[in-house]
């Protein structure tokens, strides 16, 4: 008897994240993978950047030249004020064209990379198994699609950029300032250290609760993902008042994390401009005194002055550009999460796979045993043993929670089974690429789902290479034509979300219709008319009945009097299978299950 692990899929957002190494730095990178297409505009881009902070670095000293030249002092290169005004010109045409293609090279990589890495995040998350999504909140997996993405699209474009900006920035400076006055330069330079202690010992803290900020932010977007999912819900047990007060709290919870993310802020911000300020001031009266005892000219005294300045604004931005990078680091952390785990679907082989084989639809499960990965303590299948032939039809009925859904579930490859084996056409489903195995199964579900699109595109949605006339002829064939021809749009019709503009029966011949579009080996029906009225059900019935000639299907059923034909059914309870036969059968055998189920049934009817 074989025996199977299932994969674990969850994201821990509350677990500890590492503090910032080597080792996660470098893990962190991989993100930038999608820049590499680009390399060559960010590599000009950054060229562009250098030239653009040198230009920059640039206006103040030539500032002290024409100051020292009007004072009377030496002019640099001989140049008259008028000639250094025509120059100032030309440098600032020349630095607006530098820059501006300096933002479209950055635009480019950040756009794109950005595009390319939400593509990849949208990829990899609908090859995940399903219990990835159960175990998953919806809010958490938009947060990842947005705020991360958006978070790592700043780091790109704005972020990353300005930090580089501000490095050369305050280096050219500070070498600047040095050959004009290496005594105010030391002075200037003591204040570093603790800058930058300062910064690394906020910028974790700030961190910390940058992350508590995203991990309530998400619970937040779950909760009104959610309330709108649920909107019927909630107005029928009006409970607006109550889903309000939870949003509001959610909300209250985001403001007071907010504070204490910003008062952390603003302390960092304090303190850097309190010591900055400070020690300006110094500088300035510092240098004041060398320019009345004829130490330095008064053009010396500007730039001195500016560059200063220009140096206390550079490390301000450092320390609030880490803060930005480590935020970003963590939303690589999560992202890389998604990035790194084992897909059940590889899209780049999707096309070659779905239409490789066609089975006959000859379905094995060989004593099965199940449950489910969060729930190792409650065993749901029992040893489940059936053997259903090509073209047959056969029905699971029994009490809700039995298995039924799980049967189907598992032929599905939702979920790995722990013991026994399933087999189509004498191979094991695990055997078979996911997407082929997948490809030759068609399901109509009690709830059908549709999309926010048009009938056309629902109905494609089985097959979306079909053609027009193969659409039109599986919506005949589904009970579906007559009231699609009586819309004004006919096929181009838009449905609304979910499908909320049809009525519960013509949903679910859309979904029969998208059925009988693929054209499965292996027709799975879960409860199809369960919950429709009795014209709609003879008429999705009927659809029904043309969807399942010459494939085998299998039905779950709470009405027994729609699988009184099927070449067999199978009574379930409590995860096993006690009676199995045809409805003839069954109903003869005295004090049975399914007779049980059948008078009971019956007596409702009644």
């Amino acid at each position: 008897m074989a025996q199977r692990h299932g994969r674990p899929s969850n994201i821990d957002d509350d677990a500890p994240k590492p503090n910032i190494t080597r080792e996660t730095l470098r893990e962190s990178m991989q993100v930038f993978r999608f820049v590499a297409p680009y390399k060559w505009s960010l590599i000009i881009g950054l060229v562009l950047l250098f030239i653009s902070s040198v230009v920059f670095l640039s206006f103040f000293t030539i500032f002290k030249w024409m100051v020292n030249a009007a004072e009377g002092g030496e002019a640099a290169f001989e140049l008259s004020l008028m000639q250094f005004g025509l120059l100032m010109i030309g440098i600032l045409i020349f630095q607006g064209l530098v820059s501006y293609f300096r933002v479209m090279l950055f635009a480019v990589v950040s756009e794109n990379a950005t595009a390319d890495l939400r593509k990849a995040v949208y990829n990899k998350i609908i090859a995940l198994p399903i219990p990835f999504f159960e175990q998953n909140k919806s809010g958490e997996l938009l947060s990842r699609l947005t705020s991360d993405v958006e978070r790592l699209y700043s780091t790109f474009s704005i972020t990353l950029a300005e930090f580089v900006r501000q490095i050369i920035i305050l280096v050219g400076s500070v070498t600047l300032l040095f050959f004009t006055s290496a005594k105010l330069t030391f002075i200037m330079l003591a204040t570093f250290p603790v800058v930058v202690i300062i910064a690394m010992f906020f910028g974790r803290y700030i961190r910390s609760l940058s992350k508590e900020r995203q991990t309530v932010i998400a619970d937040t977007n779950s909760l009104l993902s959610e309330t709108i999912q649920t909107i019927q819900a909630v107005k029928t047990f009006t409970n607006e008042l109550f889903e309000s007060k939870r949003y509001w709290d959610a909300n209250e919870k985001i403001v007071s994390i907010s504070m204490k993310y910003a008062r952390g802020r603003a302390i960092f911000s304090v303190f850097i401009v309190t010591i900055l300020f400070g020690a300006l001031c110094y500088i300035i009266w510092q240098a004041a005194m060398m320019v009345q005892n004829d130490q330095i000219m008064s053009g010396d005294l500007l730039a001195f002055v500016s560059y200063t300045a220009i140096i206390g604004g550079a490390i301000a931005s450092l320390g609030n550009f880490y803060t930005e990078l480590l935020g970003a680091v963590g939303a690589t952390e999560r992202i890389r999460e998604i990035l790194n785990m084992e897909a059940e679907v590889d899209l780049q082989q999707v096309e070659q796979t779905v239409h490789s084989t066609r089975f006959k639809g000859n379905v094995e499960f060989e004593n099965v045993e199940f449950y489910y990965p969060t729930r190792s303590d409650v065993e749901v299948l029992k040893g489940i043993s059936m053997n259903i032939k090509s073209g047959q039809k056969v029905a699971l009925v029994g009490t809700s929670g039995a298995g039924k859904s799980t049967i189907m579930q598992l032929l599905l490859r939702f979920y790995e089974y722990q013991h026994g084996a399933i087999k189509v056409d004498g191979k094991d489903i695990e055997d078979y690429q996911i997407s082929a195995l997948r490809s030759n199964m068609a399901i109509v579900p009690q709830e059908v789902i549709l999309l926010g699109d048009t009938i056309l595109n629902n109905i494609l949605y089985g097959k979306p290479d079909a053609s027009r006339e193969e659409v039109i002829e599986a919506a005949k064939k589904s009970n579906s034509w007559n009231f699609i021809q009586s819309f004004p749009d006919g096929l181009e019709t838009m449905i609304g979300e979910r499908g909320v503009k049809l009525s519960g029966g013509q949903r679910q011949r859309i979904a029969i219709a998208r059925a009988i579009l693929r054209d499965p080996s292996i027709l799975l029906l879960d409860e199809a008319t369960s919950s429709l009225d009795a014209e709609s059900e003879k008429v999705v019935q009927d659809a029904l009945n043309v969807l399942m000639e010459g494939r085998t299907s299998i039905i779950i059923a709470h009405r027994l009097a729609t699988v009184r034909d099927v070449d067999c059914i199978y009574v379930l309870e409590n995860g096993q299978i006690i009676e199995q036969g045809t409805h003839q059968e069954l109903s003869a055998k005295d004090n049975g299950a399914y007779q049980h189920l059948a008078k009971l049934q019956f007596e409702l009817a009644e």
